[in-house]
């Protein structure tokens, strides 16, 4: 008997338009140990989103509240599972406390490649994607979904996400240090925003707009700065 296929177009309109389904046998060890695996699961869905339509959808959606993408996230899991799979059990692991290999899965599911400014990009949508969900479920849906494009900063001759950082923190090894001072400075232009991010033209058409910029950076900037006080 066949398997059949995730039924993307619910998470496509609802802004959730990256979707791969790994069977949990195929996973390496080290991904399974933070999952507390219970008997009968069987599959993990990772659910991203490219481009600027989740935001809308979040806007539209008129959420509130400190992390609006994660609940709307949350509430759109719960509608897909009740409208399409209603008979299978599933667990949220993303967003949750579990220490989830994200950057690990997406690389098995080919949806980025490094960056000298350390956010993935493919050359489809550049680095204006991120991860929203991790699903363990016992669903038994046609592993594999949305992949990425190839790796255009191989194809980038001049690189001007190096000239654009104003900490020098851009390129090979990324200067994380660098990067949170200068994210941490008062009055600095990296602290709702990423100014190598921005000048990297690879998929320019789907950059976040302004507001989207503020809130991740703006959460991004508040763990950055609860990290430091506790060092």
């Amino acid at each position: 008997m066949s398997r059949p296929a995730l039924p993307a177009a619910f998470l496509d309109a609802a802004g959730l338009n990256r979707h791969y389904v790994f069977d949990l046998a195929a996973l390496p060890d080290e991904l399974l140990a933070p999952l507390a695996l219970a008997p009968g699961e069987r599959q993990l869905i990772l659910l991203g989103h490219a481009g600027r339509h989740l935001w809308e959808c979040v806007q539209a959606a008129g959420i509130g509240g400190p992390n609006p993408i994660d609940d709307y996230t949350v509430a759109t899991v719960d509608r897909f599972f009740a409208g399409h799979c209603p008979a299978c059990r599933y667990r949220i692991v993303y967003p949750g406390s579990a220490a989830i290999g994200l950057q690990a899965l997406g690389r098995l599911a080919g949806w980025h490649h490094a960056s000298p400014f350390m956010v993935g990009v493919d050359a489809v949508w550049g680095s204006w994607h991120a991860y929203r969900a991790a699903i363990v479920t016992d669903s038994d849906f046609l592993p594999g979904g949305s992949t990425g494009g190839a790796n255009p900063c191989l194809d980038c001759a001049t690189l001007p996400c190096l000239a654009a950082c104003p900490a020098g923190a851009a390129g090979e090894p990324f200067q994380l240090t660098a990067c949170s001072d200068e994210r941490l400075r008062p009055g600095s232009p990296c602290a709702r925003s990423c100014l190598s991010r921005l000048a990297c033209p690879v998929g320019s058409a789907h950059r976040y707009d302004d507001a989207q910029l503020s809130h991740s950076y703006g959460q991004s900037l508040a763990m950055l700065a609860d990290w430091r006080r506790q060092r």
